[in-house]
């Protein structure tokens, strides 16, 4: 009996074929949306750029060739806004009211989310409703109302406090919204373990929620300081002097210097950079807190 020595040909040896994409399609993605996508870029960044390119010009420059580069690069501008004491001035304000409008947007709204995230109670869903319908009533509804209340009542105008209330009062809904979610995918037998140990809700609360609920707290917080920075209404109708926010020094200096038109495309290129940095600086943990919300 013979027994046949012949190998089956070894698969390394021969030509591996590689599969294709269907009829040749471009597998990186349809360039209809490439195409979209950089529209909405140029249209985003664009006047941004403009802005921040026209203040290294003279009005002259500007008035030959509004779309060239600066040639020559001029720095009198920025250096002009930069030793002006009202910029400083009003940075100080926009940056006390932000963060004192953050701070209390965060720890109210943390401590808000907690008892409709992990308790059940009577009436729970209704009272969280409450706060979804205050995603329907922007500070411009009520802004004629919270003129007479913050200077009438409370005695509270031209101060930074009558700012920083309402705008935590108007950001609270949102803050809730995405922190209530976020605080119930926390795993129940996280809670239950610490009761075993004998930590009480409240030592819960502040040892162990917090900590794990700070990629949440961070998004709320930028979201909250981004949208008081940019507040010009109601600091319009409330902050007289030199207790305006940088906002409205824009607007007053674009009056005040409406010839000088490089000055002002570097007064207001200044003015975003504060809240363009944070806000790019804290992106991933934006990012990160939101896919939190939706998981849960």
């Amino acid at each position: 009996m013979m027994v046949s020595t012949t190998r089956p040909p070894e698969t390394g040896s021969l030509p591996v074929k590689r599969r294709r994409g269907s009829a040749g399609k471009f597998q990186g993605g349809s360039p209809a949306v490439y195409a979209v996508a950089f529209v909405v870029l140029v249209a985003t960044l664009g006047p941004v750029v403009y802005g921040a390119l026209g203040g290294f010009r003279s009005n002259f420059q500007l008035a030959d060739a509004p779309a060239a580069l600066p040639n020559p690069w001029i720095f009198s501008n920025y250096v002009g806004v930069l030793t002006d004491d009202a910029f400083w001035r009003f940075t100080l304000n926009s940056v006390v009211i932000a963060v004192v409008t953050t701070a209390i947007v965060v720890v109210f709204g943390v401590m808000a989310a907690y008892p409709l995230a992990r308790y059940t109670f009577k009436g729970r869903e209704w009272l969280f409703m409450v706060f979804v319908a205050g995603l329907l009533f922007p500070a411009t509804v009520a802004v004629i109302p919270l003129f007479i209340l913050i200077t009438q009542n409370l005695g509270l105008g031209n101060t930074w406090w009558g700012i920083a209330l309402p705008q935590a009062a108007f950001a609270l809904p949102i803050t809730v919204v995405i922190l209530r979610p976020f605080l119930m995918a926390l795993p129940k037998e996280l809670e239950e373990a610490s009761q075993l140990d004998g930590t009480s809700r409240v030592g819960f609360f502040w040892r162990i929620l917090l900590p794990l609920s700070g990629p949440g707290m961070v998004t709320v917080g930028v979201l909250a300081f981004v949208g008081s920075w940019n507040a010009y209404l109601l600091p319009l109708l409330l902050l007289r002097g030199d207790m305006r926010t940088l906002p409205l020094g824009v607007a007053d200096f674009s009056s005040e210097h409406s010839s000088d038109t490089a000055g002002v495309f570097a007064f207001t290129t200044l003015a975003m950079i504060p809240a363009l940095v944070f806000f790019l600086a804290m992106q991933k943990r934006i990012v990160n807190g939101l896919q939190g919300a939706v998981k849960g």
